[in-house]
């Protein structure tokens, strides 16, 4: 009797968000595990971890999402969860400039920590705020085309593209590649595992 793909060893990957404080990578993390948004504001301290298993065509892969704090004071902490990521997410808030400009250090600390050795996923977020916007759709893919990264911009709030980046990530991981035209659709969230209330949002977007 063949196989089930499902019997295979349990592929883990470890997701790092990196990027300003506000910029909304907790509300990106929780839109996605729980398809909810919390509207109160309460800073990320020091870092959090949260875990999601999917399902992909023929094999299973656990995304390990690393939540780090974006305040200055935490800045010490963070290489030690870049160094053995497979994925970077650096988040940028499209209603402020600063945090876009700011995304270059953060590339420039994984590159330090990883070299080459990790995708890395430019993420502009907010675009519920389209009206506010300081930072346009051309900047943020001419930012990622120079420093070869992935781009897409989300909405955390409203869900918009949420689950596109992280279809976009998990096609792009090592060994996924033969896969994802026919998995891409077939993708299926499942087996979430318990987590810390969500009482640390860090995105009032």
């Amino acid at each position: 009797m063949a196989q089930s793909g499902y019997s295979n060893p349990l592929k883990k990957f470890k997701l790092v968000f990196l990027g300003e404080q506000s910029v909304g990578k907790t509300s990106l993390i929780t839109r996605f595990m729980y398809d909810s948004f919390d509207n109160t504001y309460q800073a990320t301290i020091g870092i959090d971890f949260l875990s999601k298993t999917m399902y992909l065509e023929d094999r299973t892969v656990r995304l390990q999402l690393w939540d780090t704090a974006g305040q200055e004071r935490f800045r010490s902490l963070i290489p030690s969860y870049i160094r053995d990521s497979s994925v970077a997410v650096v988040v940028y808030d499209i209603t402020n400039k600063k945090t876009f400009e700011n995304t270059r250090k953060w590339v420039d600390d994984v590159r330090g920590e990883r070299g080459n050795d990790v995708i890395i996923v430019l993420v502009g977020n907010k675009t519920d705020l389209n009206d506010k916007r300081e930072v346009t759709t051309q900047q943020g893919e001419e930012e990622a085309k120079k420093n070869n990264l992935m781009f897409i911009e989300t909405s955390a709030k409203v869900g918009h593209n949420v689950k596109s980046l992280f279809k976009r990530i998990a096609q792009a991981l090592p060994g996924m590649e033969g896969e994802t035209q026919q998995g891409q659709s077939q993708m299926i969230d499942v087996n979430i595992n318990p987590a810390q209330p969500q009482d640390n949002n860090s995105c009032a977007c």
